[in-house]
């Protein structure tokens, strides 16, 4: 390596612990300080996989504080834990909208009431290698391991709504994709909430070309708010947005082979949760694996009334499950060549789009319907480097770095120019980049 490239190295490392330091807001990490100024789950996940270069202890920290904040009632993770020092109104939906307290936890004034998908086994495990003599001493695994076990159960048992062994995402935003155009068709079935009703604080930060619509905006509400009068009670309400996601499902299998590894740590039995990574592995294949179209497609439960079918929409959730071991041959080859093809470009455009880029529906620029972002990328690069693929790994770690330099530690990219768009300095984006720095593949 030479000198200009460690320097170059040196100072796209040091600019992006300047970021995840400048968020750390005392016992997490906001996303940003402007539009999400409180802890979101799957994004803490993210950051303690960047944070474990800067401070173990600190990555440690912030699972931790994301599962102080889990409900005891049922296991879930919430998708946000509200921070008592930033105003109620300073986000919508805030903790009045969600009306759900975290009795006995300082710090916190509440959470919401959906959960985004599961990374945290993966991370506490990527976070316990990293300093498995200060984890071990404090017992980290220890304490988070049956609450990660809670966290699954959940997932298992309440939100197996189509019977088959896969979880459902019961809003869009669960999904973490928000706007993806997988969710048109189900959504289109929501009478919005009444705009008069609510304010919209994403606008002040964003431009609204690159949000989700108005009319997108009140059927998210309007899921949101049913939920909440159903007590968030997953018996008591028959979803009206019901679909099983290939990303969510596959995230949910490799912590699974995670959680596997972590109950070996501590001393539990590791078979369960193997078990239950095979069953989700073929759960996915059966339910959600589109041979035809050669890539793992979302199922809405509730479309034709009561009878489930594959979402006719290319997503880049559906190239995800190449994060998880042990896939057969056949899917490997089949995914690689989706990826690499004409409707995602791998290798031709910046990142991963997170769209078909061949679609009507595509829109480079607007949230998730399009744009290239950067913890995909991560996931990505990890299922390419898991089997074998390393020259598209080379090709996608380097292009990660290079996009997230240039944009200043963008939200997401549009795949085509490269061009930043949404928030800067954006904490996942900053702790992709450091865990990939150390990554030669």
């Amino acid at each position: 390596m030479t000198d200009t490239a460690v320097t170059d190295s040196e100072r796209l490392r040091a600019a992006a612990s300047s970021v995840l330091l400048g968020n750390w807001a005392g016992g997490s990490t906001v996303p940003s300080r402007t539009l999400y100024p409180h802890q979101w789950s799957w994004d803490s996940a993210f950051i303690a996989i960047g944070l474990r270069h800067l401070s173990p202890r600190r990555a440690r920290r912030e699972l931790e504080t994301l599962f102080s904040a889990q409900w005891l009632s049922d296991g879930r993770v919430p998708h946000i834990v509200f921070n008592d020092s930033v105003p109620a109104d300073a986000y919508f939906p805030g903790p009045d909208f969600w009306q759900v307290g975290v009795p006995g936890e300082a710090g916190l004034t509440g959470t919401s009431g959906i959960v985004q998908p599961p990374v945290h086994a993966l991370a506490a495990w990527e976070v316990h290698r990293t300093d498995p003599e200060g984890s071990f001493g404090l017992g980290f695994l220890r304490r988070l391991y049956p609450r990660l076990v809670q966290w699954h159960d959940y997932l298992r048992v309440h939100r197996d709504l189509g019977g088959h062994g896969l979880a459902s995402i019961v809003h869009p935003w669960e999904s973490g994709w928000d706007n993806s155009p997988c969710w048109d068709a189900p959504l289109a079935r929501i009478t919005p909430a009444d705009p008069t009703t609510y304010v919209r604080r994403d606008l002040a930060h964003s431009d609204a070309a690159d949000r989700p619509t108005d009319l997108d905006y009140g059927r998210y509400v309007r899921l949101c708010t049913d939920y909440r009068e159903a007590d968030y009670d997953d018996t008591r309400i028959e979803h009206a947005f019901a679909v099983e996601d290939p990303c969510f499902n596959a995230l949910l299998a490799v912590s699974e082979h995670a959680l596997a590894d972590i109950a070996e740590a501590v001393g539990a039995d590791p078979a369960p949760h193997r078990e239950r990574a095979g069953q989700l592995t073929s759960a996915l294949i059966d339910r959600l694996y589109d041979p035809e179209s050669g890539i793992f497609r979302c199922r809405d439960l509730r479309a034709n009334g009561s009878d489930s079918a594959l979402i006719d929409e290319l997503s880049a959730s559906g190239l995800i499950p190449l994060v998880i071991p042990g896939l057969p041959d056949d899917i490997v080859r089949t995914l690689l060549s989706t990826a690499s093809g004409d409707r995602f470009g791998l290798g031709r455009v910046h990142l991963l789009p997170s769209y078909d880029l061949l679609s009507p529906a595509f829109d480079p620029a607007r949230y998730w319907r399009g744009p290239s972002w950067f913890n995909i990328a991560w996931l990505f690069h990890r299922g390419l480097r898991q089997y074998g693929a390393e020259a598209d790994a080379k090709q996608l770690r380097e292009g990660l770095l290079d996009a997230a330099g240039r944009s200043g530690f963008a939200e997401y990219v549009d795949p085509h120019t490269g061009e930043g768009r949404g928030i800067r300095s954006f904490s996942w984006t900053a702790a992709t980049t450091l865990d990939l720095i150390g990554d030669r593949g």
